[in-house]
């Protein structure tokens, strides 16, 4: 390290009562490490009185309590120590506009002045050094970056895991290469307080150094890139890989996997519905932990030397992840084929080097865009394949990613055309032998080359793929958001201060056009009420009416009830349509006048250009969104299949009123996607209903096909690996009794878990759980998450990841959507049996339609479903022979409903009846054997 050896660091770490300091809340604790020649020299550590109570919930995060302070000296006796501490130092925290302000707002209050050092933030700090990572808390970063961390939430353990923190963080940022800290340096004004400085100061002192490229890197304008190149084809050195009978896999498995009889058992049936060419679907239920994927890898790995390419689909980037960097990896070390993979996945997964360069050089970004440019700058020196999902980022809704996501065309006369990821990704796909996507994408591109001719196809974790393939078809018109649209396009135009009438009136053809457009807005308005109006006036046709938490009321409709044959709303929509593309038109014409006659080059005026691309862009989208519903509408085959959700944001007011349309039956949809394949796999743990595989053959539209079916055993003994309880004395889950006793249990009996994954039926019953919960003493070294309250469920699944302990309270996807192949789960709390609740819309809609058909919704819909859903639920919990875990069901209709008896069935080892008082016993000694068992 050079560039840092005069310099004096103050790394520092504050606890205090509270975070708004106004609100009589003070520093319990002063932790700071100093770092001189960039290694850390000396430690601080101050308790500190702060004369008041210490809430409870910072009580339980850092573990100082009101007792550990009491006799301790007040901050008046410390301040003139730690601005002797500080002097001449550069101050640095990990989020350092808490710190810092917080600190000098004690010295002021004790009649010292602030603190006037530079401060650097090492949040932002580290988010830039280390793009990847998929958490920036500083215990996590710790973890992750394997610094020593003993006390977290204590402010000397904090300042001392935080010092190391910064100097890894200069270490790595003094490894990239000259053009990239030249444009970090560049873009690092917009950074909190003085963490530009660090990039500038290493900018400036390693070009001194006249440092060559390295060889690893490219350099395209001012953007450095990892060299990457597209695979070239497979010389086929074996023109046929002959199956290997029994006594061979046994030779190829020898010390690189074991050989177990029922994964054999399955490998073998794979391949024998393979060689029959009259059958073209396999349905296989094989245990979790058994060895699924490498098995239909295995058997349909030695038909690939023919050309054809093997096509994998899953639910998850988590399971295709798994595949591509485990499972393949295996499959080729085994077998000794020399087959390709790669994952398949729409464009938008993929960065747009031409209009990141562009951002580059926008201006007058957000400190929030900056940061995210500075960290896909330093991403791009490491990344081999330009997927934007490696950054690990919780959304990709930021305003930047509808510039630098790739839109999937070829790149040609691009500067940026040899390294375009996107296409280097394609050329590697078609020369692939194995594909691996997920659902969705393979539900709308199976008629897409690139999976090649007469390809086989495997659905894994098949139980989920009519419901994916029918929430890609899912839609909507959101006629509120158009009308906001509208209105804040009337407002450019003409009312804003900056409108473009206001900057370009005095042209005679701008305000020709001005005053053209501005009476087509108006008329479109008017015929768009009159759609939503139309819709309001059905709501007594409504087979259903569910009022949400945040008011809104969604109405559900079969087709015939809102849209009858001789109504109104058709003809209206196409109305609509005509002036939709009026507007737009007119809006494309004053954007051609704009930027080809007129004088647009100060900032402002680039700004109302871009606002105005901007809008027209949603108008283009409109335009697509009314022509789709349109088709919708006038394909009487589709609209058997649709139902339809008015959403009303205001009940009283019928243009407060939206649409989406929901596919109610996949069928036609799903036959479609298995003629564009050959011998099709379905595989699961979960596909049968009392070992009947009924329900699943027609859900997933295989009758026609008649496939055939494989009931796969277990590899190893399930109960030494799952305990199964059952509670008989809970409360029913409608007793007001129910949510205090869960609760109470959560609070008292999980001290030995470290994953616990409850899981419930109510979104609002989750909310009352975790208030009641949040703060207790009990749980306070568990990080307590919940679905519609902690973010979205892919925060909630990587924050219960990397946690050391964690607690899950979820619903829907959490029951089947989601694995935990990274931590594993120890519980698992089944608090209701998982039936659907008829108050969704969806499933109002669908069992409506099977009513209306004469069948039995209970028996024939409602019970396969929860069944499954149930022993997905337990599937949390064993996902390979290492894992071990106990299940406990809170719902006594298991033992008290005729209907129960199908649950216990569906328990593959023997259920406990225990009673609520039993639950920590229970808890307790399993943790125990297991501890006894592992040591």
């Amino acid at each position: 390290m050079t560039s840092f050896t005069k310099e004096t660091f103050a790394v520092v770490d504050l606890e205090t009562t509270g975070t708004r300091r106004e609100d009589d809340n003070h520093i319990i604790q002063f932790g700071c490490a100093i770092i001189k020649n960039m290694k850390v020299v000396k430690t601080y550590s101050f308790m500190i009185n702060p004369h008041r109570d210490i809430p409870l919930a910072v009580q339980n995060l850092t573990h100082i309590h009101n007792v550990d302070v009491a006799k301790q000296h007040d901050f008046s006796y410390y301040a003139p120590k730690i601005i002797k501490i500080l002097k001449n130092t550069i101050f640095v925290a990990h989020n350092v506009n808490f710190d810092l302000p917080f600190l000098n707002y004690e010295l002021v209050q004790h009649g010292y002045e602030a603190l006037t050092n530079r401060a650097i933030d090492t949040v932002e700090l580290t988010k830039i050094a280390f793009p990847t990572l998929p958490s920036y808390k500083l215990s996590d970063l710790t973890d992750q970056l394997a610094i020593k961390h003993l006390n977290p939430h204590k402010a000397d353990s904090d300042a001392y895991g935080t010092a190391v923190l910064f100097i890894k963080a200069i270490a790595e940022l003094e490894k990239l290469p000259q053009a990239t800290l030249n444009t970090l340096s560049s873009l690092g004004h917009g950074l909190t307080r003085d963490t530009s400085w660090v990039f500038t100061k290493i900018a400036d002192q390693l070009r001194q150094q006249k440092r060559p490229l390295g060889k690893e890197y490219r350099q395209i304008r001012t953007i450095v890139l990892r060299k990457q190149a597209a695979k070239n084809g497979r010389e086929q050195t074996t023109p046929v890989a002959t199956f290997p009978v029994n006594k061979v896999k046994q030779n190829l498995f020898k010390e690189k996997i074991n050989y177990r009889k029922p994964q054999v058992d399955l490998i073998n049936q794979i391949n024998a519905f393979l060689q029959e060419a009259d059958q073209r679907a396999l349905l296989i239920e094989a245990p979790n932990g058994t060895g699924k994927t490498f098995s239909y890898l295995f058997a349909y790995a030695y038909q690939l030397y023919t050309g054809r390419k093997l096509v994998v689909a899953t639910p998850t980037q988590v399971l295709q992840e798994q595949i591509i960097s485990h499972e393949i990896p295996q499959l080729l070390d085994v077998t000794g084929l020399d087959l390709t993979a790669e994952v398949v996945k729409s464009s938008s997964h993929y960065i747009d080097l031409d209009g990141f360069y562009q951002t580059l050089y926008q201006g007058a970004n957000n400190q929030l865009t900056l940061i995210l440019q500075m960290r896909i700058l330093v991403w791009l020196t490491k990344t081999k394949t330009g997927d934007l999902d490696e950054l690990q980022l919780t959304s990709y809704r930021a305003p930047l990613f509808t510039q630098i996501t790739h839109p999937g065309d070829a790149r040609v006369a691009s500067s940026f055309a040899e390294a375009d990821f996107w296409n280097l990704a394609r050329q590697r796909q078609e020369q692939a032998d194995i594909l691996i996507t997920n659902h969705a994408y393979l539900a709308n591109h199976y008629h897409d080359t690139i999976w090649g001719q007469h390809p086989y196809l495997v659905i894994d974790e098949a139980h989920r793929f009519d419901d994916n393939v029918i929430s890609s078809r899912n839609d909507s018109f959101q006629f509120e958001a158009l009308w906001g649209v509208l209105n804040h396009l009337r407002n450019m135009l003409y009312y804003a201060e900056d409108s473009i009438l206001s900057q370009y009136g005095n042209d005679v053809q701008c305000n020709f056009l001005l005053e053209k457009i501005n009476p087509a807005i108006r008329e479109l308005i008017h015929v768009l009420n009159q759609l939503q109006r139309l819709l309001y006036s059905k709501r007594s046709k409504a087979v259903n009416q569910t009022t949400l938490a945040n008011g809104n009321v969604q109405l559900s409709f079969q087709t015939t009830d809102l849209f009858p044959k001789k109504g109104k709303f058709r003809a209206k929509l196409t109305e609509f349509q005509r002036k939709l593309e009026q507007v737009q038109q007119k809006t494309n014409q004053i954007l051609f006048k704009l930027e080809n006659d007129l004088d647009t080059s100060t900032a402002d005026q680039e700004a109302v250009l871009s606002e105005l691309t901007t809008q027209l862009d949603r108008l283009d989208f409109y335009v697509s969104k009314s022509y789709q519903l349109s088709d919708l509408l006038h394909r009487a085959d589709k609209l058997e299949q649709e139902g339809f959700i008015v959403t009303l944001t205001d009940p009283q007011d019928p243009l407060s009123a939206n649409l989406n349309w929901i596919m109610l039956d996949a069928s036609s949809e799903l036959k479609q996607i298995y003629d564009r394949f050959d011998h099709i796999s379905f595989v699961s743990a979960t596909l049968t209903s009392e070992n009947d595989f009924t329900f699943t053959i027609k859900q997933l539209a295989l009758t026609d096909l008649q496939p055939q079916t494989y009931l796969g055993k277990s590899t190893f003994k399930l109960a030494a690996h799952l305990d199964v309880l059952t509670v008989t004395d809970a409360p029913d889950s409608n007793n007001s009794r129910y949510d205090r006793v869960l609760a109470q249990l959560i609070e008292n009996d999980l001290n030995h878990k470290n994953h616990v994954l409850v899981l419930m039926t109510n979104l609002d019953t989750i909310r009352e759980v975790f208030r009641t919960i949040l703060n207790s003493p009990n749980l306070r070294d568990f990080e307590i998450l919940a679905q519609g309250v902690s973010g979205s469920n892919n925060r909630i699944s990587k924050r219960f990841a990397i946690a050391k302990k964690a607690i899950i309270l979820g619903a829907d996807s959490f029951w089947e959507g989601i694995d935990f192949h990274e931590c594993g789960v120890d519980l698992v709390i089944a608090a209701k049996l998982p039936f659907e609740s008829p108050d969704q819309p969806e499933v109002r809609l669908r069992q409506k339609q099977l009513q209306d058909r004469g069948i039995n919704v209970f028996q024939a819909d409602t019970m396969p479903r929860a069944v499954i859903r149930f022993r997905q639920g337990m599937g949390r919990l064993i996902r390979g022979e290492q894992d071990q875990g106990q299940f406990l069901v809170l719902d006594s209709r298991l033992w008290t409903k005729d209907y129960g008896k199908v649950f216990l069935q569906a328990i593959p080892v023997e259920a406990q009846k225990i009673s609520l008082k039993e639950v920590r016993k229970k808890l307790e000694n399993y943790d125990k054997r297991r501890y006894k068992t592992d040591h």
